[in-house]
């Protein structure tokens, strides 16, 4: 595939396969053309380029948002060239080189934990490419037998005689090598920059203020934009006054943008904001503006019971063994629209000329982005570039959804030449996000007289993610992505509680609010159902929580593994100091195996949580101090929803526009995080989700056990704990 048979049209639906989380077949780094490297040297291959000096820059293709993917794939790249660890720094390529370079970085998608998880092997082929290329061009230089010659901390030894060269000093005629045909990659076992808890590559600029993010670039020229939409969902500009506000401080122009929204553009962005404010609008509301919280409730009610249902699993019959002589349990559960709440609210800058349109955005998916580019600005996609910056969050609302770059490219369309920088303010980031889906389950389940599960029914009602993405959702009404954690066996995440006859479907019910990629995403609302269900089941039977999961799990030894290893470590089966109390949770997704215990006390119907111990195998651990930290925020991001996240919504509209309605966890509510890693080391799984879903169950199993109530609709601030 090359850039002149790649038509605009081919590469968007591409690239919208990645950013949905499918992987793309793409050449592996060392097969650039020869003309390529020499015409950007220092560069050994595309992975890796290496100064005079001595300084390596790895290459890195994904996203860095705070999660360590920046520093992990530098790791497994670092290790396999064999370099002096101490002296490397990273770039983003752009997207628009890897297509002229025959997407020769692959995948640009951060998200669904697969940054490292789904390019491990191919970055450190990359790594042992120009390693093996270094040692050629060293052996060249001597005239000996490469394989006379060994690396080791960015020097190369030949050792019969003990001479030796820095990679600095032979980079140049490296990039001249033939790439190897293939290359031998390192056992994990005998990692040495790999499988370590090194210090982040991005913190030190992070600390200083050095670090760029999107909200703080400045390009020489730039004017700046802010925006307002329509706040009902479907809703239109119907008019507005923009003569009312031309005359202010710094207003360059007023543009409305697509049919929804308007925007001013000044010479700051205080300006245009206040112009914006001033600003008199006429808003359409559209069809959506009896749209409420309870008339969205009621049309997933009927789902529960409706017969136009998707299976996704399917064992046994269900049905007929909850219509005999068994003890039936029965609960329905809800998951509420949450926001992203990124600190950095969505932004981006555009350049365009007729000739070129350039765009220097925080993207979770640069191609993603590049294509979006392409697509607003008219041109072709070769004219076209897009500059990653670090995100200030991302949470999966910067990969599909990027309508702000969208707007950004069509306000420097209205002022040619000149930057644009856009930046939402943050009531407009709460009011048009790509929000957590909303769902309703009910559950159902036959115990028999020992207290076994000889039936499982769990029907979702709600909202696909998928819907507005994909044609073949549209048209078979099947999102895979809403079974996460539900699935029949795989890898990636499979229910695994063994029972005989189990049934698992969904009723597809797609409300006005856009739905979008939230952090953890369906496996949140699948754990916290399930594992809350399981839980009163093994209240039902009479039987400790632990050992009713113990039965159940048995044929699945890495679900219980991790199962097994928190209710040590916190001490399950012996008492707890007076006053606390304490529940269990496990589950697996986006390839990894995790398992939550949590310590709580509820006083006068207010809820302390004091302690939370975390189990989590992801097979291999590239940075376990990285891996701890990742468990640890996805605790305070985890909790946050179960306590607070709640979005609302009224006559069409998001009534929650700031953090004094939209609330998160405060530090003082923090409880402590005890991280547990149990790496198995036979798989790659993801890091930065998976333990997000057993935040809430964990939390709710133990209030339970406080308390005696269970709570089945989320958020826990709207139920009251008093006994």
């Amino acid at each position: 595939m090359t850039v002149a048979a790649l038509s605009r049209r081919r590469f968007l639906i591409g690239t919208a396969a990645a950013a949905g989380g499918f992987s793309l077949g793409f050449h592996l780094p060392f097969a650039a053309q020869a003309q390529e490297r020499e015409a950007i040297l220092p560069e050994v291959n595309a992975w890796v380029l290496i100064h005079p000096d001595d300084t390596v820059v790895i290459r890195i293709a994904r996203s860095e948002m705070g999660q360590g993917t920046l520093t992990g794939l530098a790791q497994l790249v670092a290790e396999e060239l064999e370099c002096d660890w101490s002296k490397v720094t990273t770039e983003y390529p752009t997207p628009g080189e890897s297509l002229r370079r025959n997407r020769i970085w692959g995948n640009f998608s951060t998200g669904g934990s697969r940054g490292i998880r789904e390019s491990h092997e191919y970055v450190r082929q990359g790594g042992a490419a120009a390693r093996e290329m270094l040692i050629a061009a060293a052996a060249t230089l001597w005239k000996v037998p490469e394989a006379e010659c060994s690396a080791a901390s960015s020097i190369i030894t030949h050792n019969p005689s003990g001479r030796s060269v820095t990679y600095g000093a032979v980079a140049s005629l490296a990039a001249h090598m033939q790439p190897p045909a293939d290359v031998r990659l390192k056992d994990p076992k005998v990692w040495k920059i790999a499988g370590k808890p090194l210090p982040r590559l991005d913190t030190r600029d992070k600390l200083t203020g050095k670090q760029v993010y999107g909200v703080d670039l400045q390009l020489p020229g730039m004017l700046n934009a802010s925006i307002r939409a329509c706040p009902v969902f479907g809703g239109k500009v119907a008019s507005f006054d923009a003569a009312a506000v031309s005359g202010m401080p710094g207003v360059r122009k007023v543009v409305q943008v697509d049919e929804t929204a308007v925007a001013v553009v000044a010479d700051t962005w205080w300006q245009a904001h206040s112009a914006l404010l001033a600003l008199p609008i006429v808003w359409d509301e559209g069809p959506n503006e009896n749209v409420t919280s309870q008339s969205i409730a009621e049309m997933l009610k009927e789902g529960l019971e409706a017969e136009d249902a998707v299976i996704g699993t399917r064992i046994g019959d269900v049905r007929t063994e909850l219509a005999g002589d068994v003890k039936l349990v029965s609960a329905t559960y809800s998951y509420p629209y949450q926001h992203h709440a990124t600190m950095e609210p969505m932004n981006a800058t555009a350049l365009y000329t007729t000739e070129r349109c350039e765009a220097w955005v925080p993207t979770q998916n640069g191609e993603a982005s590049l294509s979006l580019v392409a697509e607003v600005s008219g041109l072709p996609i070769e004219q076209c570039d897009v500059h990653k910056l670090h995100l200030g969050g991302g949470f999966g609302r910067r990969g599909w959804h990027q309508e702000y770059l969208r707007q950004a490219v069509i306000l420097a369309k209205a002022v040619p030449g000149s930057p644009v920088k856009l930046i939402w303010s943050r009531e407009e980031d709460m009011l048009h996000g790509a929000y957590h889906p909303v769902t309703q389950c009910r559950l159902r389940a036959a115990l028999n007289k020992n207290g076994e599960v000889t039936a499982f029914h769990m029907r979702i009602s709600g909202q696909s993610i998928l819907w507005p993405l994909r044609a073949e959702v549209r048209e078979t009404g099947r999102d895979p992505a809403v079974f996460q954690g539900l699935n029949d066996g795989g890898s990636e995440g499979a229910f695994g509680y063994t029972i005989s006859n189990l049934l698992i479907d969904h009723a597809m019910r797609n409300p006005p609010v856009p739905p979008g990629f939230w952090r953890g995403v369906n496996l949140n609302q699948n754990a916290l159902y399930v594992e809350c269900f399981v839980d009163e089941l093994a209240h039902e039977a009479g039987i400790d929580p632990l050992e009713f999961r113990r039965k159940l799990l048995v044929d699945n030894p890495k679900h219980l593994a991790v199962l097994e290893a928190v209710a040590e470590r916190v001490g399950w089966g012996k008492p707890a100091e007076n006053g606390i109390h304490r529940g269990l949770a496990q589950i697996m997704g986006f390839g990894s195996y995790v398992a939550a215990a949590a310590e709580v006390s509820v006083t006068g119907g207010e809820l302390r949580i004091h302690r939370i111990v975390a189990a989590t195998d992801t097979g291999h651990i590239v940075n376990p101090a990285q891996a701890e930290r990742q468990v640890e925020g996805s605790f305070a991001y985890g909790l946050s929803a179960c306590l607070f996240g709640e979005c609302t919504i009224d006559g069409g509209r998001v009534e929650q526009e700031n953090f004094d309605t939209y609330e998160v966890m405060r530090m003082d509510q923090m409880p402590a995080v005890e991280t547990i890693l149990v790496p198995s080391g036979d798989f790659w799984g993801g890091v930065g989700e998976p333990t997000i879903a057993v935040a809430g169950p964990a939390v709710l199993n133990a209030v339970f056990a406080a308390t005696g109530k269970r709570v089945r609709q989320l958020p826990l601030k709207n139920n009251s704990l008093a006994v």
